[in-house]
C-alpha cells in the first residue's frame, strides 16, 4: 500500500507503507514506511486528491487535475477544462472520474479514455465538495450558493435542490448510503435518504476539516485542532476523542485490509499518521506508524496496490455507466478534441526528484488530456504576457 499526500508546498508525497507480519502469521503492531518518490507537477498548491486501483489523480489551485499511473510510475497528463481552483475529485470504481471546482461546474470523466462525458454547471458558485453514493447513481453536492444539491448520475441533471441557511464545506455518504452528512463550520447534521430530512446535528469543538465514516454510524471527525472524535451519527454522542497531532488536522482515510481496520489522518504540523480502529469504536485506535513530510499537508488518500492482473486492474465494462449512452453522445460532440491520443511511448529517464516517468504527449484542442510539459510552457507564457501588459 502507498500513503499519496498534497501539500501547499506544490508537491504530492508518496510513501511505501510495510505492514510487519509476525513469525506464527498476523500484523506486528508497528508498520514501516519508506518514501517512494515527491512530484511537483503542478504550479499552485494542492487541494485534492482521489486514488483508484491504477490511479491517483490531484487537483490544485493551478486549475488543472494531473493523472498518475501507479502501476507504471508515469505521469500520465492533465485535464484542463475547469477554469477555478478544484476542491473536490472523486472515483466511482475504476471507470469514473467526478470532478467540482471553483467555477461551478461538476465533470464526469471517463477513466480509461480520460475524456470529458459530461459538464454540468452545478452551483452559483464555486462547489465546495461532492460525494457519490455507493451505487453510483446519485450524488450530492454542496457549493457557496447555500443549496445542496442532488444529482442523477445516469442521466447527467439534477434531481433536487435544498435550500440550506450558510454554506455547507463537506458533504458525505454512509458507506451503505442510507444517510448522508452535510456540514456547516462546526456543526454537522446528519439526514435519513428516504426522508431526506434532518434526524440529528452533532456539533464539534472546532470548525471540522474532514471527514470519515467507519462504519454505518461511526463517524470519524478532525478539524482545526490536534483532537480527532468519533461519533456515534444515531446517538449524536462522542464515542471517544484521542490527540492525533500537533497541528490541525487537515485530511483523514479509512479503510480495511485483513485483519486490520486503518485511519489515515494528515495534519498541517507535516505528519501523516496511520492508527490501527478497536472493534470497540470507545476506545481510541493505536499508532500503527507516522511519516514527516515536513510540509504543509492538505489532502490525502491511501493506494491499495491489487495482487490482480494489470489487465484486470483497468475499468471494467460491467461498471454501471454514470452518464447515459444518449447523454455521453451529445457531450462528446460538445467536447470534441477532449481526448489526446498517446504518442509512442519512448524509453525517457523519469524525473530525478520523482520516480515517475515522463509520457509525451501529442495535444489538441479541446479540454481533455495535456502534458505536464507544455502546460507548464502555456502557464509561462501567459505569465510573461501579463508582465507586459503591466
Amino acid at each position: 500500500m502507498e500513503l499519496v499526500a498534497g501539500c501547499y508546498e506544490q508537491v504530492l508525497f508518496g510513501f511505501i507503507v510495510h505492514p510487519e507480519r509476525k513469525a506464527g502469521g498476523g500484523y506486528e503492531q508497528k508498520w514501516t514506511s519508506v518514501a517512494d518518490f515527491t512530484h511537483h507537477a503542478h504550479t499552485a498548491c494542492l487541494s485534492a486528491v482521489a486514488v483508484n486501483s491504477r490511479f491517483v489523480v490531484t487537483g490544485s489551485k493551478d486549475e488543472t487535475i494531473h493523472i498518475y499511473d501507479m502501476k507504471k510510475k508515469i505521469d500520465h497528463g492533465a485535464l484542463v477544462h475547469h477554469n477555478g481552483t478544484i476542491t473536490c475529485l472523486k472515483f466511482h470504481g475504476n471507470r469514473h472520474l467526478i470532478s467540482g471546482a471553483e467555477d461551478g461546474l461538476i465533470c464526469v470523466w471517463d477513466a480509461k479514455k480520460w475524456e470529458c462525458l459530461k459538464s454540468i454547471k452545478a452551483h452559483k458558485g464555486p462547489v465546495t465538495f461532492l460525494s457519490i453514493h455507493p451505487s453510483g447513481k446519485l450524488a450530492l453536492s454542496v457549493g457557496t450558493d447555500k443549496t445542496l444539491r442532488t444529482w442523477n448520475l445516469v442521466e447527467g441533471r439534477s434531481a433536487f435542490i435544498k435550500n440550506i441557511k450558510q454554506n455547507a464545506h463537506i458533504v458525505e455518504w454512509s458507506p451503505k448510503g442510507e444517510k448522508y452528512i452535510v456540514v456547516i463550520l462546526n456543526k454537522i447534521d446528519v439526514y435519513r435518504l428516504d426522508t431526506a430530512s434532518v434526524t440529528g446535528t452533532i456539533t464539534n469543538e472546532k470548525r471540522v476539516s474532514s471527514v470519515t465514516f467507519l462504519s454505518e454510524s461511526v463517524l470519524a471527525v478532525g478539524g482545526d485542532e490536534e483532537v480527532v472524535r468519533f461519533f456515534d451519527t444515531d446517538s449524536l454522542m462522542c464515542l471517544c476523542e484521542f490527540k492525533a497531532h500537533e497541528n490541525r488536522v487537515k485530511d483523514m482515510f479509512s479503510f480495511e485490509i485483513p485483519e486490520h481496520h486503518v485511519i489515515v489522518t494528515a495534519s498541517s504540523d507535516g505528519f501523516i499518521k496511520m492508527w490501527k480502529l478497536k472493534q470497540d469504536k470507545k476506545v481510541p485506535p493505536s499508532l500503527l506508524c507516522e511519516v514527516n513530510t515536513n510540509a504543509r499537508l492538505t489532502c490525502l488518500g491511501v493506494w491499495l496496490d491489487s495482487t490482480t492482473d494489470p489487465k484486470e486492474s483497468l475499468p471494467s465494462a460491467e461498471e454501471p455507466s454514470l452518464v447515459s449512452k444518449e447523454e455521453r453522445s451529445k457531450s462528446s460532440k460538445k467536447e470534441s478534441g477532449d481526448v489526446v491520443q498517446e504518442e509512442e511511448r519512448q524509453s525517457k529517464p523519469g524525473i530525478k526528484e520523482c520516480g515517475f516517468t515522463g509520457v509525451k504527449k501529442k495535444p489538441t484542442k479541446g479540454s481533455g488530456l495535456v502534458s505536464t510539459k507544455k502546460r507548464k510552457m502555456v502557464a509561462m507564457l501567459e505569465k510573461k504576457r501579463k508582465k507586459k501588459k503591466v
